[in-house]
Order: structure tokens, then C-alpha cells, then sequence
């Protein structure tokens, strides 16, 4: 069963939609959002902390298993409607 590993920037609310989306695709049993396990360096203390400059929209990582390779292209054709329509950026970390 292939997963395909998607990267949201946007807010929850396009992650939501994204994630709703996938889940009405048929045969597509398993969307979830998954921790990001990368450290950020944010330093809470910094005098520049807060800045609208370090403010970003926001960073989901989803992961979903497709019966086939005929849902992964389902996959990619929903995520890159959405992202035009939303104006966010939906990357496609990797398909296995």
C-alpha cells in the first residue's frame, strides 16, 4: 500500500481542508497529521522574537496511505487544486 507524505504551509484551516479532501477520495482509508520532529531554533528570549518577520503561516506534515497508485495521482491532483485555490504551498515530501 503506497503513502504519500505531504508538507502543508498554511494555516490549520488549510490542513483541515486538505486533510477532509484526501479522506473523500475513494479507497483512502488513513489521513493523519503527524508530529514535525525537527527542532526549530526559536529562541523565545531573542530581542527579535515575535517580529512579523519570524511569524510564518505555519508548517503540517500529513501522511496518507492510498490503495494504489491510481488514489496517489488522486492524491496529487487534490493538493495541487487546493494549494492554487488557497494560495498556500503543499509539498510532496516523497511517495513509497
Amino acid at each position: 500500500m503506497p503513502t504519500v507524505r505531504l508538507r502543508v504551509t498554511g494555516n490549520a484551516s488549510v490542513a483541515s481542508e486538505l486533510m477532509h479532501a484526501l479522506q473523500a477520495i475513494e479507497g483512502i482509508e488513513h489521513v493523519e497529521e503527524v508530529a514535525d520532529l525537527m527542532p526549530h531554533m526559536d529562541d523565545e528570549d531573542s530581542s527579535s522574537a515575535g517580529l512579523p518577520d519570524d511569524e510564518s503561516p505555519g508548517l503540517h506534515s500529513i501522511e496518507i496511505e492510498a490503495p494504489n497508485d491510481e488514489a496517489v495521482r488522486r492524491i496529487h491532483a487534490v493538493a495541487e487544486a487546493l494549494a492554487e485555490r488557497t494560495e498556500s504551498v503543499i509539498e510532496i515530501v516523497e511517495d513509497f
